[in-house]
C-alpha cells in the first residue's frame, strides 16, 4: 500500500473515531438526539443531490436499497443518536459500536449463506466477551440502557453492511443518497412526534452544534465513507477493513481530550480484548 493511501486511512479512522464524542458535545448542548440526526441525514442528502440527479435504479435494487437505507439511515442514527444521548461515559459505547462487524458477519452467514470458519467464529465469541467484560464495570452501572441501545445501533449497521452486498453495482452516491433521503424522512417524523416542535428546537441551535453537525455530515458520513468506498476499489477488502480497528483508538483518544474521561481498567481490559479480535476477525476476511 502506498504511503498516501496510508495517510488517507489514518485520516479516515480519526474522522470516524470523531463523529461519537463531536455528536455528544451537541446533545450537552441540548439539542434533540432524533433531531440531531434528522438534520445530519439532510445534509448528506443535500450534498449528494447533485451527483445522485435522481436516477431511478432497476426494480430489482428497490428493495434491498430501501432496507439498507432504512438500516443504516434511519434505525443505526436512531440508536446512536439516543445512545450517546443517553450514555455519561462515552469510551464503552465507542468500543462497543465495533460489534457492527461481527454482528455483519452472522447475518451474512444467514441471508447470504456465507460460509463462517471456526477462527471467526471463535472472534466474535471472543469480541463479545470483551464486551460483556466492560458491562461488569462498577462505574457503567447507570450506563445499561445505553449500552443497550449501542447494541441495537451496532446490529443495524452491521445489517446494513449485509444489505449494502446487494447493491454494489450501484454507485455509491445514488445509495447514500437515498440513504440520506430515508434516514432524514424517518428521524424527522420521529422527532416531530417525539420531541416536540422542531423550528423550535432548530431556532434554539447554537452555531458551535450546526457546526458539529455539519462535521459529522460533510466529514465523516460523506468525506470518510467515500474515501474509503475509493481505497476498496484500489485494494482488496482484507487489506483496507483491518484498519477498521483505528477507529476506536481514535474515538477514546479524543474523547479523553474533549471530555478528559479516562477509561477504567475493565474498558480498556473489555476495550483491548473487542479491538484485537475485531482485527483478528478482519484479517480473516
Amino acid at each position: 500500500m502506498l504511503l498516501r493511501h496510508y495517510s488517507l486511512i489514518i485520516i479516515i479512522t480519526f474522522l470516524f473515531g470523531s463523529a461519537y464524542p463531536f455528536q455528544k458535545l451537541v446533545f450537552n448542548e441540548s439539542v434533540p438526539p432524533l433531531l440531531m440526526g434528522s438534520l445530519r441525514m439532510l445534509i448528506v442528502f443535500l450534498c449528494l443531490l447533485p451527483f445522485w440527479k435522481f436516477e431511478i435504479p432497476d426494480k430489482k435494487y428497490w428493495i434491498p436499497l430501501f432496507c439498507f437505507s432504512l438500516s443504516m439511515g434511519f434505525l443505526a442514527n436512531f440508536f446512536m443518536t439516543l445512545s450517546l444521548n443517553k450514555a455519561n461515559i462515552i469510551s464503552p459505547i465507542i468500543i462497543g459500536s465495533q460489534l457492527a462487524i461481527p454482528f455483519a458477519i452472522l447475518l451474512s452467514s444467514f441471508f447470504l449463506k456465507e460460509k463462517v470458519s471456526i477462527k471467526q467464529w471463535v472472534f466474535i465469541m471472543v469480541s463479545f466477551f470483551g464486551i460483556f467484560l466492560i458491562g461488569f464495570d462498577p462505574l457503567l452501572k447507570n450506563e445499561f440502557m445505553a449500552l443497550i441501545l449501542m447494541a441495537f445501533m451496532a446490529f443495524f449497521y452491521g445489517a446494513a453492511q449485509v444489505f449494502s452486498r446487494y447493491l454494489k453495482d450501484l454507485k455509491v452516491t445514488l445509495t447514500n443518497a437515498y440513504m440520506g433521503l430515508i434516514g432524514f424522512i424517518f428521524l424527522f417524523f420521529f422527532s416531530l412526534t417525539f420531541e416536540g416542535d422542531i423550528f423550535h428546537n432548530m431556532s434554539n441551535i447554537s452555531i458551535r452544534s450546526w457546526l458539529l453537525i455539519l462535521h459529522t455530515a460533510i466529514f465523516v458520513s460523506i468525506a470518510a465513507h467515500m474515501s474509503m468506498f475509493y481505497l476498496y476499489k484500489i485494494y482488496p477488502v482484507k487489506k483496507v477493513f483491518p484498519f477498521y480497528a483505528l477507529f476506536p483508538i481514535f474515538g477514546v483518544i479524543q474523547t479523553f481530550f474533549i471530555f478528559s474521561e479516562i477509561p477504567t481498567l475493565l474498558t480498556f481490559l473489555g476495550g483491548g480484548i473487542v479491538i484485537l479480535s475485531i482485527y483478528l476477525l478482519n484479517k480473516q476476511e
